[in-house]
């Protein structure tokens, strides 16, 4: 039997070629390679996508994060709250600030960050919370902007993994006071290499990051501080802008296949995505709990199925984050749902047939 890859970024491309090819030519012809005009209508055009005011683009999601709290004056001395069980980008970023990163748990249902938690761990110090829409859905925002207002902290959304994502009627980028997006390839809008994007409704950080992106020039030739090399290229802001326009068609033919996934093995011994109430699940990746991983990874390959792991080890076990002290137990929830997780073939030229397939596979490992 053909072989089914964890993801096709070949024919993704291929439905949208000659859209793609009259984007880059446009650019070529403009010779307008760094920042320009394609950059601005892309930053327009997700702005508006998102719901918010302002969109500036960056090189990745982690200068994203980066950018986002530097704007914000975040720095030594502060602490920012968010989860272990996260792509390392986000502890990363707030380390690179100088602040200190402070870990809490997770809820059992969605692996997404928990308000109670989020509670115990404010001090004096906090400035800022960062709540990772983990798997292409968004945390529960409504306690974690209360918490924030009642203890006058900033709320950063890390978006990296949830382009048009919803919560209660708005999308993802207009829930808190900024959103950091990553436009990696294999991202649900991504790009022919790296990129990101902050998107705020805050003027002064559309100022900041505009600035820190482009060396700190607030000002042509005038450097007011030190600045980073942080500029989306003109021909990803070109691609970005005709793949955001399939953006919503895509997540929804992701949506469809998640719902296949879960009806095919509704009543298994797998734990299974929730997608709550008033939220809309856009199904970057589509997690599957697992009580043996092993046997089911290695039934998966032997079939020729492409699956993932994300991510296997928290971030408080790596030994880059050594220095925050918390051994293996300190996050209970977020370490089994991680360690016992594989990621299943998701993209949305993934056809039912090999979703049925998958979880033919998957049901006879459950039985044995």
């Amino acid at each position: 039997m053909s072989k089914i890859p964890f993801f096709n970024l070949e024919e993704s491309t291929r439905s949208i070629r000659s859209e793609i090819d009259e984007a880059v030519a446009r650019v070529i012809d403009n010779s307008a390679f760094v920042l320009g005009a394609e950059l601005e209508r892309f930053e327009e055009d997700f702005a508006r996508y998102c719901g918010a005011e302002h969109c500036v683009g960056v090189s990745s999601g982690t200068s994203a994060l980066h950018s986002t709290l530097l704007g914000f004056g975040i720095g030594p001395g502060d602490e920012v709250i968010t989860v272990p069980n996260t792509f390392i980008a986000t502890v990363e970023a707030i380390a690179m600030t100088g602040a200190k990163p402070v870990l809490v748990d997770v809820m059992e249902d969605t692996a997404l960050i928990d308000p109670e938690r989020i509670k115990e761990a404010v001090t004096a110090n906090t400035k800022a919370i960062i709540a990772v829409h983990l798997f292409g859905q968004c945390c529960d925002m409504d306690p974690i902007l209360e918490i924030a207002e009642k203890n006058d902290l900033l709320v950063i959304e890390d978006a990296c993994q949830a382009h048009g994502a919803g919560y209660k009627g708005k999308r993802s980028g207009s829930l808190g006071h900024a959103a950091a997006f990553s436009f990696y390839p294999s991202k649900n809008l991504g790009a022919f290499g790296e990129g990101g994007a902050v998107v705020t409704s805050d003027g002064e950080l559309l100022k900041r990051a505009k600035a820190l992106r482009h060396h700190a020039q607030y000002n042509k030739n005038e450097h007011a501080e030190i600045g980073y090399n942080y500029r989306l290229d003109s021909l990803q802001a070109a691609i970005l802008r005709v793949k955001l326009r399939h953006l919503d068609d895509w997540n929804d033919k992701r949506r469809k296949l998640a719902d296949r996934y879960l009806r095919n093995l509704e009543g298994t011994g797998y734990r299974l995505p929730v997608e709550k109430p008033e939220r809309r699940h856009v199904y970057h990746l589509f997690p599957l709990g697992c009580p043996d991983k092993e046997a089911v990874g290695k039934a998966l390959s032997d079939e020729g199925i492409g699956w993932g792991e994300h991510y296997p080890i928290p971030v408080h076990l790596q030994p880059a984050f050594s220095s925050l002290g918390a051994g293996d137990g300190s996050y209970p929830v977020a370490e089994k749902m991680m360690r016992d997780a594989i990621s299943l073939p998701m993209f949305p030229e993934l056809n039912k047939e090999d979703v049925d397939r998958v979880c033919e596979v998957l049901r006879r490992v459950d039985s044995s």
